[in-house]
């Protein structure tokens, strides 16, 4: 991390006071700790790493320029956004989100959005403002293989107006893309049949791994496609069926070391921390320990 960013996040810890609580006597002594506490001292192998918004939702919807600010003060370097029903800029302007994310040392790369509508406005802004990505999130289970043919060519035609724009599309898998249907595994029909000049992956590893498949294994399988990924970890406390069971990086059954070091290996560029399920920590505090373990990461 160089010092500029360094100094612009530690400028945003002592600036997010709302969201970040303090347990010292002393203002100064105050700043300091939080500051050492969330850029300090453990030194991981990422030196940049981001969140996808989603993961605090609430509080995007109650004050995004805020929760924003205290993304960029845990050590956060990069964000993906998503529409939350104000547009993938929040209700401001490209160039002024632009802005917001510059000041703090951060690089908005990507958002999850409705790539089905407006894409061609929505990849103009996007494009216009540096943007890696915009990414299709969701297509939902389909009824047969013909449905994922067609999304397959979709998926190229809307690859081809990103590149129109300078940036590139992605698509982000769930589970039922793994469920075998008419003797086929959509996701390797999708993986197959998209033109990788066109159509990149963002990998849930999450919901590879729920879905029974390895994601070291697959990402080995077709190199060079994932090159966006989900750091979402598995509850061991849950059925390991069970949709809505993310935790806290690292505390779950997920071998995070070996998918993103496999992930470095082929291809893979961005690792995005995603969390949907808290039990006793609110969505912040899971949001400070999941970069905190991040900032850590040996592989």
């Amino acid at each position: 991390m160089n010092k500029r960013r360094k100094f612009i996040q530690m400028s945003a810890v002592i600036g997010a006071g709302a969201f970040l609580p303090f347990q010292f006597c002393s203002p100064k002594k105050q700043e300091s700790t939080q500051a050492e506490a969330l850029l300090g001292a453990a030194k991981g192998i990422l030196d940049d790493f981001g969140i996808q918004l989603y993961s605090v939702k609430e509080n995007m919807a109650e004050d995004p320029v805020e929760t924003i600010k205290a993304m960029a003060s845990y050590g956060y370097t990069q964000l993906e956004g998503f529409d939350g029903g104000k547009g993938i800029f929040w209700g401001m302007s490209n160039t002024a989100f632009k802005s917001l994310v510059d000041d703090l040392g951060l690089d908005f790369i990507a958002s999850h959005a409705n790539t089905f509508q407006n894409l061609e406005q929505q990849a103009e802004q996007a494009g216009a403002i540096g943007m890696k990505y915009l990414i299709c999130p969701w297509v939902g289970p389909q009824k047969s293989m013909d449905d994922f043919k067609r999304l397959a060519e979709e998926f190229n035609k809307q690859g081809e107006i990103c590149k129109k724009h300078g940036l590139r599309f992605a698509y982000h898998n769930h589970g039922y893309t793994f469920d075998e249907l008419e003797g086929q595994i959509p996701q390797d029909y999708l993986m197959e049949n998209t033109d990788p000049n066109l159509v990149d992956f963002e990998m849930d590893t999450y919901w590879v791994y729920t879905a029974g498949t390895d994601p070291v294994d697959y990402i080995k399988r077709y190199p060079n496609r994932f090159v966006l990924g989900h750091v979402k970890d598995k509850s061991p406390d849950l059925p390991f069926e069970e949709p809505n069971g993310s935790t806290l990086i690292g505390k779950g059954m997920m071998d995070f070391p070996s998918i993103l070091r496999t992930g470095m290996d082929n291809g893979m560029k961005y690792f995005i921390v995603e969390q949907e399920r808290f039990d006793e920590i609110t969505p912040m505090e899971a949001a400070k320990r999941n970069a905190a373990y991040m900032k850590s990461l040996i592989f």
